[in-house]
């Protein structure tokens, strides 16, 4: 179902022309311990200027806005939508700042059936998830981390320093934490 679903989607961007990569638990699945996910979240490399071909790539995919795009998605930058078909709850991420630039240009090319997908890249997939913070995601780091011992452990640290300066958090602790735990 996921794998149909995101198939429909990666071709809709890519018809609309909307560069973007697969975060959460679906890029967990490709790096981590497998779980279960209920949901597609995915970060577009666009931003409030494209909300109408976001629209539209989401309405060609399949997808049910569930918010008002006009209010939510212009306060939040984040359109959460459900399938039609399936129900399942995708999150499309408006996103267009150096990082995500470069963290889109930095996606891993996945083949699912016919279709080319772009998956964040392992450094980039922990980076999101230190920074949301959750038990969860902070789970998903450690599964992540100890199947994938070739991260660029300098490239995380250096953006989370970029966003700790910004925000105040203390990003790499988190980091520092699940290696102790781990090694």
């Amino acid at each position: 179902m996921f794998e149909i679903l995101l198939a429909r989607i990666g071709t809709a961007l890519r018809e609309a022309a909307l560069p973007y990569m697969i975060i959460g638990g679906q890029a967990v699945l490709l790096y981590g311990e497998p779980r279960l996910t209920k949901d597609i979240d995915i970060t577009l490399g666009v931003g409030l200027e494209r909300l109408s071909d976001v629209l539209n790539a989401a309405r060609a995919a399949g997808l049910n806005p569930l918010v008002d795009p006009e209010i939510f998605t212009r306060q939040t930058l984040v359109l959460p939508c459900s399938d039609r078909e399936s129900e399942i709850r995708v999150d499309l991420i408006l996103s267009f700042s150096p990082y995500e630039k470069l963290a889109i240009s930095r996606a891993r090319k996945l083949t699912i059936g016919t279709t080319e997908l772009s998956f964040a890249s392992v450094e980039d997939l922990i980076i999101h998830k230190l920074i949301a913070g959750r038990p969860r995601d902070l789970e998903d780091v450690k599964g992540v981390l100890l199947r994938n011992e070739a991260a660029d452990l300098d490239y995380i640290r250096h953006w989370l320093s970029q966003f700790t300066d910004t925000t105040g958090e203390q990003y790499a602790e988190r980091l520092d934490g699940i290696l102790a735990e781990i090694s």
